[in-house]
């Protein structure tokens, strides 16, 4: 009898996880089908890290925080290719370089802001972090850029304080989910076969255009027809927030 309760448990234990293992997959079914994912409870500010996973757009992001070299040849891949882009800026480069942000304006990008000074909000505490956020408002607002309502955390690091903080003063807080680490100059083919293979419906791309790249425009010569012939549209985030039509994917 003993045997016959040992082997009946394990039975029931295999059925267990069976059950829980199938639950989780229609789980991950639904917020994928839905185009949403909560890595923090529903009810708590959320950072956009992915549109709808249904409509075939998708976000390319550029972050400038130093440099002027890289930036023209970036902007002529994307007039090249005809593609849209949101430019995150910090407030300390626009001011060093308005010349350039009438540039990227101009040939139709969206603008969104990195703070002012670029270091890393977690570090800081909440009033300073408020304080970075004010000293960049007031200088977009001289270059007269007044309409900036999105934000994207210096080194994409920020926790719950600063995201209810940012949405207070108006702001989306801004992530992504495709990265290629193209700051570290990991290679043009490896920055370009990331992008291809990791994007997909929704996605948002974090690329940069400050000085440290040296291959990003080269990739981008690939990148942009090859997203293309995908079936999948650039569009900025301000139009990927527009045809969610759901809840943002939230990112920690």
């Amino acid at each position: 009898m003993d045997h016959f309760y040992v082997m009946r448990f394990d039975k029931w234990k295999r059925y267990a996880v069976v059950v829980l293992l199938a639950l989780f997959a229609a789980i991950l079914i639904w917020f994928e089908r839905d185009g949403t994912f909560s890595v923090l409870s529903n009810n708590e500010p959320q950072a956009l890290a992915k549109g709808n996973a249904e409509e075939p757009n998708i976000a390319l992001t550029f972050n400038i925080s130093w440099g002027e070299e890289k930036v023209d040849e970036i902007l002529d891949k994307l007039e090249e290719h005809q593609v849209q882009s949101t430019f995150f800026v910090s407030g300390e480069w626009a001011e060093r370089h308005p010349k350039i942000l009438e540039d990227i304006t101009e040939q139709g990008h969206e603008l969104g802001m990195l703070g002012y000074r670029y270091e890393s909000y977690l570090d800081q505490e909440l009033d300073e972090v408020r304080s970075d956020l004010t000293e960049a408002k007031d200088v977009f607002n001289k270059l007269g850029y007044e309409d900036i309502d999105l934000l994207r955390p210096p080194s994409g690091q920020f926790n719950e304080e600063i995201i209810e903080l940012a949405e207070d003063q108006g702001y989306t807080v801004t992530h992504w989910n495709v990265n290629p680490n193209d700051w570290e100059n990991p290679g043009t083919d490896n920055i370009t076969n990331t992008v291809m293979e990791e994007t997909s419906n929704g996605d948002i791309i974090l690329m940069h255009a400050s000085d440290s790249v040296k291959q990003t425009a080269e990739a981008l010569q690939t990148i942009l027809p090859g997203l293309k012939n995908k079936d999948l549209n650039f569009v900025s985030i301000s139009e990927l927030i527009n045809q969610a039509h759901a809840e943002s994917k939230l990112a920690d």
